[in-house]
């Protein structure tokens, strides 16, 4: 294979890893909006985080990919460096386009597990309202229907 050849597979596979970044960036605003939505199912979330979790395996293969074809051109771009300005040039800008959608991303997961966080703790709050609510509708429920009433009980110590 000619270099030209391994530099479009290398920008072919930055490319592809922007179009995945930017769908992650799509994943993260539908998890933020379930999080919000008071109504949203903890299907839905698990759903989202599934599918996001396919985008991030994608762009660990892409940059497993990218290593394995770097290494081989490396050496013919050092070389060649003239010869190849544009093409680097072009990847170059791909990578700061990259490192740009990633920051927006870490900041966005850092958002979603702060809502994640007060979701799950509303939770937890309206289920322990719940049993407390439970306990003392049965509570009352027994005492109500004396299941739990003993008659008063007298006892003779005396021999």
């Amino acid at each position: 294979m000619a270099g030209s050849d391994y530099i479009r597979i290398l920008t072919e596979s930055l490319e592809k890893k922007v179009e995945v970044l930017e769908k992650i960036r799509l994943k993260n605003a539908e998890q933020k909006d379930i999080l919000t939505d008071q109504n949203a199912s903890p299907d839905e979330l698990q759903k989202n985080l599934d599918e996001k979790g396919e985008l991030i395996d994608e762009i660990l293969e892409l940059d497993k990919g990218f290593e394995v074809v770097f290494q081989k051109v490396s050496e013919e771009l050092e070389k060649n460096r003239s010869s190849y300005r544009d093409d680097i040039l072009s990847m170059q800008q791909l990578i700061r386009k990259i490192t740009d959608l990633a920051s927006e991303v870490e900041v966005e997961e850092r958002e979603n597990r702060l809502l994640a966080e007060q979701k799950f703790s509303y939770v937890r709050n309206q289920v322990t309202k719940v049993r407390k609510s439970q306990k003392a509708v049965s509570n009352y429920y027994h005492t109500m229907m004396k299941t739990n009433y003993e008659d008063p009980q007298f006892m003779d110590r005396k021999k």
